[in-house]
């Protein structure tokens, strides 16, 4: 993974990134849930290592999980910090790299990584990398969640663009229209996206444009890569079951 080009990508997004969502807290308490059922159990310790600015951190905190965070941006997790308190739950939170965590061995009952952030990581060593840490960081039989898009269907079609997302703060006020634009390598799984955020400004438009790459990581060889990493019965969970916006990797660390 280029670690700068990404944590610079998220640190100019952190601001704006409760903005693709038309309706931020609803997403909160609505992915909250959703994983919460999946830890099954009240007040797990739960690492979510692309926390973003909270959305599934919070989440889980509100529904009386212990949960920390990490993120490869600094600004990004320095801002769920602030959006936990204000919304009356503690998290703690810190600036690291998912390949490289900064934790003891067997810290945690969950690791959550959500919301399509392990693809960008670019190869296949980066993401054994990631599995790995993942799995010494988590207790024996603890529970992996990993949310990614749908790229068995993106890979079949490969899209050039997203639908908009309109966010409006209030009912009758401004509106912020957030899409992407996707240009796909010649190899067929990576590509360059260029994430849009038209925002109201006097009257006008200003547009916000910020740029990263993905890999198309399939679900089949992903879950080949965690079982590698010692993960047991990896399996994937689709949003129909679930409830969650993205298809879920569950599985467990071997004992």
């Amino acid at each position: 993974m280029p670690e700068t080009s990404v944590a610079r990508f998220y640190d100019e997004l952190a601001d704006d990134y409760h903005l693709i969502y038309s309706d931020w807290d609803a997403s909160i308490r609505r992915q909250g849930e959703v994983l919460d059922a999946l830890i099954g159990r009240d007040g797990a310790a739960v690492l979510d290592c692309s926390c973003g600015i909270g959305t599934q951190a919070i989440g889980l905190a509100l529904r009386g999980h212990s949960v920390t965070g990490t993120d490869v941006s600094r600004r990004a997790a320095a801002r769920a910090v602030h959006e936990a308190a204000r919304r009356g739950v503690r998290l703690r939170t810190a600036a690291a790299d998912m390949r490289r965590l900064p934790f003891p061995d067997a810290r945690f009952d969950t690791v959550v990584c959500a919301d399509n952030a392990l693809p960008h990581l670019l190869t296949e060593h980066d993401v054994r990398a990631a599995l790995a840490e993942m799995r010494r960081v988590l207790r024996p039989a603890g529970l992996l969640l990993i949310s990614t898009r749908p790229y068995e269907d993106l890979l079949r079609d490969r899209p050039s663009s997203t639908p908009p997302q309109v966010h409006r703060a209030t009912e009758g006020g401004e509106r912020t229209v957030t899409f992407q634009l996707w240009r796909w390598h010649d190899d067929g799984e990576h590509y360059d996206m260029e994430h849009f955020q038209l925002l109201p400004e006097d009257g006008e438009w200003r547009v916000e444009v910020r740029r990263t790459t993905y890999w198309a990581l399939g679900q089949r060889q992903l879950a080949g890569l965690a079982a590698d990493a010692g993960f047991v019965d990896p399996g994937w969970r689709m949003p129909q079951e679930t409830g969650f916006f993205q298809p879920l990797l569950v599985a467990r660390a071997g004992e």
